[in-house]
Parts: C-alpha cells; sequence; structure tokens
C-alpha cells in the first residue's frame, strides 16, 4: 500500500467515513500513478479505511491502470454498460448502508453526486479535497525531480522564444516555435495555453495571443509551461525589443525589486500571505499599486494552479517541500505589461529556485 492511499485510509477511519470516492484526473493520478484524460467516462478509485482500494475505469483504460502499478481490484466496462450500476453492485455487495462518502466537493458533477446519493440515500457528502491538498502540497524527492526538469524545460521554452524575436513576427509566429521545439523535446502538453504577448497586449494579465507584430519599443511578455511525466511548469519572463521608455525601464525594476523582496521571505514558516505583501508593498510605495491586480502565485505540482492559493490572506505557514510561484507584475494600459515569475521549492536552508532564466532587463 503507497503512502498517499494509506494516508487517505488513516483518515478515512479517524472521521468514520465509510468510504472515498476520488475522479479528478489529478488525484487519480496523485493516488495511483494512473495518468489518463477520460473526459467523460467514469474513472476513479474508491478507498476504504480498513480495505483495499477499489478502481473503476473503461475496458480500454484498464492495461494502462496495470501498467502505472495499480495492483488492486478494477472494475472495467465497455461503452454499452453503464458504470454506475457495476459500481453499485460491487459497493452494495461490500458496504449495504453507509453514513458518509467522502467526495472532491469542488470537482465533482452534480450527476454523479447524485449518482452516489441515489446508492446510499441515508449518506452524507463530505469532503476529501482538504486532505487531498495536504497530501500534495508537500513534494517528495521522486516529485521534486520531475518539477525541476519540467523547470529546466519551461526555461528552454522562454530561450526558444526570446531566440525569435523580430521585427515583423507575430506573437503566433513566436509561440509556434516554442511549441513545436518544446514537442521535438518529447512534451505532449504544456501546463496552459502558452502566452505570448507584445506591445499594448502586454498590459493585459491573461491576453490571448493573436496575429500582433513586434515592434521597435515594444515589450515582449512570455507565459508558458510543460507538463513533464504528470507534473506541471510555469514561468514568465519579460523583455524589450530594441529600445525601452524609461517608463518601461521604471515599471520594469519596479516588478525585478518587488520580486526579489518576496522571494527573501521565503523560508520555512513565513506567513504564506506576507510574501504576497512583501511584493504588494513594494510595488504600492513605487506608486504601481492598483496596477498589480492579482496574487503573488499558487501552488504547483500535478496541476498548474493547485494549493495553497499565494494570496495576502492567507495565514498559513510554508513547510519545506512546498512548491509554488512567485510572480509579481505592473500592468499600465498603454504603455504595457511586466510579470517575472519562478517556481520555487521549500527547503532548509530557505529556498531553491527551479526556473532559471535570467530576469534582468534584456533588450533584445
Amino acid at each position: 500500500m503507497n503512502q498517499r492511499l494509506a494516508g487517505v485510509m488513516h483518515w478515512l477511519e479517524e472521521e468514520n467515513i465509510n468510504f472515498a470516492f476520488v475522479q479528478t484526473k489529478a488525484n487519480v493520478f496523485y493516488l495511483s500513478q494512473f495518468y489518463t484524460e477520460p473526459h467523460e467516462r467514469l474513472v476513479g478509485i474508491i478507498i476504504f479505511p480498513n480495505s483495499e482500494p477499489i478502481m473503476i475505469c473503461p475496458n480500454m483504460e484498464k492495461p494502462q491502470a496495470r501498467a502505472a502499478g495499480w495492483e488492486y481490484e478494477i472494475i472495467s466496462y465497455s461503452d454499452s454498460e453503464n458504470p454506475w450500476q457495476l459500481l453499485e453492485a460491487r459497493l452494495k455487495n461490500q458496504l449495504p448502508s453507509v453514513s458518509k462518502i467522502a467526495i472532491e466537493k469542488e470537482h465533482i458533477s452534480f450527476t454523479r453526486a447524485k449518482a452516489l446519493l441515489n446508492m446510499y440515500p441515508n449518506g452524507e457528502l463530505v469532503s476529501v479535497e482538504e486532505k487531498l491538498y495536504s497530501l500534495r502540497l508537500v513534494k517528495d524527492e521522486k516529485e521534486l525531480k520531475i518539477l525541476k526538469q519540467a523547470a529546466q524545460l519551461a526555461d528552454f521554452g522562454v530561450e526558444v522564444g526570446v531566440n525569435a524575436i523580430k521585427a515583423g513576427k507575430t506573437e503566433m509566429d513566436i509561440l509556434a516555435l516554442i511549441e513545436y521545439e518544446l514537442k521535438r523535446k518529447g512534451i505532449r502538453e504544456m501546463s496552459f495555453s502558452t502566452m505570448v504577448l507584445t506591445g499594448a497586449k502586454t498590459a493585459d494579465p491573461h491576453g490571448n495571443p493573436g496575429l500582433t507584430e513586434i515592434k521597435r519599443g515594444d515589450f515582449v511578455l512570455f507565459d508558458l509551461g510543460v507538463v513533464l511525466d504528470g507534473y506541471c511548469s510555469d514561468i514568465t519572463r519579460t523583455v524589450a525589443f530594441q529600445e525601452i521608455s524609461e517608463k518601461q525601464r521604471e515599471i520594469y525594476e519596479t516588478v525585478l525589486g518587488a520580486q526579489l523582496q518576496a522571494l527573501s521571505t521565503c523560508k520555512i514558516g513565513t506567513r504564506i500571505g506576507d510574501i504576497d505583501l512583501a511584493a504588494r508593498n513594494y510595488i504600492t510605495n513605487a506608486g504601481y499599486g492598483e496596477y498589480f491586480p492579482h496574487r503573488i502565485g499558487h501552488g504547483l505540482g500535478i496541476e498548474v494552479h493547485e494549493f495553497p492559493s499565494m494570496s495576502e490572506n492567507n495565514n498559513d505557514r510554508l513547510q519545506e517541500g512546498a512548491v509554488f510561484t512567485v510572480e509579481p507584475g505592473i500592468y499600465v494600459p498603454s504603455i504595457g505589461g511586466v510579470r517575472i515569475e519562478d517556481d520555487l521549492v521549500i527547503t532548509k536552508e530557505g529556498f531553491e529556485s527551479l526556473t532559471n532564466y535570467p530576469k534582468e532587463l534584456i533588450i533584445i
């Protein structure tokens, strides 16, 4: 029994919960190492407090689940079968009645929650997500090794993009080249939609790349990450093309100073909200507070945005092995925006930056 499953089982026993039903792609992978995109089909793990877990998945996915190392029972089904009927028959054989069922409350559909309650009308639905979040928060050595490799590939993606900048190139020209070169290195999936923005569009924190051409005096912002062996990376860098105004330089240096200030607080025991406030106060004191509209970062791992939220009102404390981003930004309409983002892991000594592409101001 792996420690992850054992941790959930122990929690179920402590909380007097009859079983947990886990069905998100990320949590199924975390508990089983089975990485799959089921679309509308049902894939899930049923965990009991005092007996071996069960997986349910389509027949065509069963060999992959076994290859990933799942050694316990699998309920498999064809597209002509109703998986809920098969699951109900199996569960009712072991548990004729239940009082509590743990689910991923933020990520289970109404239809699936109702199907569980139809099996057990007197059952109460409770949340397993907080427990899974706490388990996933601290990364083990294997996870950290993959995350470091994913971060190195993110560095490479930025390098490809920066080297491709030329007058007249469009955002999509450069984006396509970045993803092409990453695919040549074996990357099938990006962590999120790759962002390459130029000019005034860099002032939109979540802008959409298009056919805008790069011009002299533009900022060019890259935000990208890869999925490697089920784990994500996420980096942002901003560079300038050919020349830069004093205002642009001031914005850039303010963001860089804010990030360095935030990084200086990153160590075991730091209140998460204080990391955000370190950068926010720096930017506010420089006169750009209204142009920093988002939190300082987010947890990173199997999902590109996961627990914890690195917002100023988060009172949780940093733990060794936690991985997250630090990404202050300033976005001024008509002038442009700058964001600098790195992936960090908390260590006994403080922190280690997993992403390492240069972040001092680069003028191409």
